[in-house]
C-alpha cells in the first residue's frame, strides 16, 4: 500500500496526537528477555528426534515450516466499498487493545457490515514487547492461513482480550494460554503456538514494520487512516471521517 504526499503529510502531523493517546516507537521493546525475536524461538527450544520441534508450555511437537515473507493483507468488507480504513496495529500496545475492543466493533457494525467501509490491518511492531509484538502478529497470520480473514479478525480480538497474558518474561505460560485460546477458538492450537514460538511470519511482519516507518513516517500505534488521511484512533473521529468520506 502506498500513501500519497498528501497522505503522508497528515500522518506526520497528526503524530504528535499519538503521543497521548498511542503506543510510540522507540527502537526497543519494554521486555528484557533472551528471547531473540529476529529468528523466532528461544534458548529452550529442543527437536524431539522425530524431526520435530516441542513447543514449551504446550505438549505439542510440530514439524519445522517455512517462514513467510509476505500474506494477503486482513481485509473485512466489500471492494467496492465506498471508504477504506486501514488499521496499523501492534499486538502488545494498551491503546490498540482498546481500539480494537471498543472502537472496531462499532465500525464492523455500523459500516463494514453495511457495505459501506472495508477494514484491512496491517502489523506495526513498535515493538511495545519484544517478544509479544511480533510472535503476536505470527499467531493471527497463522489462524487468517488456516480460517481466512474473518478468523483473523476473530481471533486478534482474542489475543487483544487477553493481552496481558503474554509476556516474553513467561514463554511457556504465554504459548499455553496461547494455545488453550486457539483450541477453544476452533483452531490448531499447537499450530497457531508453534508459529508464535517460531516466530514464522516474521519476515511479512518486518516488511509490514518498514514500510509503516520508512515508506509512510508513521511513529506510533495504532495509526488509523480513512480514505488515506490520518485520523484520531477514537470512535468519534473515526465516524466522523468515515461520514465525511461517504
Amino acid at each position: 500500500m502506498r500513501q500519497s504526499r498528501r497522505a503522508y503529510l497528515a500522518s506526520v502531523a497528526g503524530a504528535a496526537a499519538l503521543g497521548t493517546a498511542g503506543c510510540l516507537g522507540s527502537g526497543t521493546g519494554q521486555d528484557g528477555t533472551n528471547t531473540d525475536s529476529s529468528t523466532g524461538g528461544t534458548d529452550s527450544s529442543t527437536n524431539t528426534g522425530s524431526g520435530k520441534t516441542a513447543i514449551p508450555g504446550t505438549d505439542c511437537e510440530v514439524a519445522p515450516r517455512d517462514q513467510v515473507s509476505s500474506v494477503s493483507t486482513p481485509t473485512l468488507g466489500p471492494e467496492d466499498a465506498t471508504v477504506t480504513v486501514d488499521a496499523w496495529e501492534d499486538f502488545a500496545c494498551p491503546h490498540c487493545q482498546t481500539f480494537t475492543l471498543e472502537v472496531f466493533p462499532q465500525i464492523e457494525s455500523e459500516y463494514i457490515s453495511e457495505g459501506i467501509v472495508q477494514f484491512r490491518q496491517f502489523d506495526f511492531p513498535i515493538p511495545v514487547n519484544k517478544w509479544w509484538s511480533y510472535s503476536g502478529a505470527s499467531a493471527a497470520h497463522q489462524a487468517q492461513e488456516e480460517a481466512g480473514d474473518e478468523t483473523y479478525f476473530s481471533f486478534a480480538h482474542t489475543l487483544f482480550e487477553n493481552q496481558d497474558q503474554f509476556s516474553g518474561k513467561d514463554v511457556e505460560g504465554s504459548l499455553s494460554t496461547l494455545e488453550s485460546l486457539a483450541n477453544d477458538a476452533d483452531l490448531d492450537g499447537c499450530s497457531i503456538a508453534a508459529a508464535a514460538y517460531n516466530d514464522r511470519f516474521r519476515p511479512h511482519v518486518d516488511a509490514m514494520r518498514e514500510e509503516a516507518v520508512d515508506e509512510n513516517g508513521f511513529r506510533g500505534t495504532p495509526t488509523v487512516l480513512v480514505n488515506g488521511e490520518q485520523v484520531t484512533p477514537t470512535w468519534s473521529e473515526v465516524q466522523t471521517a468515515i461520514e465525511n468520506a461517504r
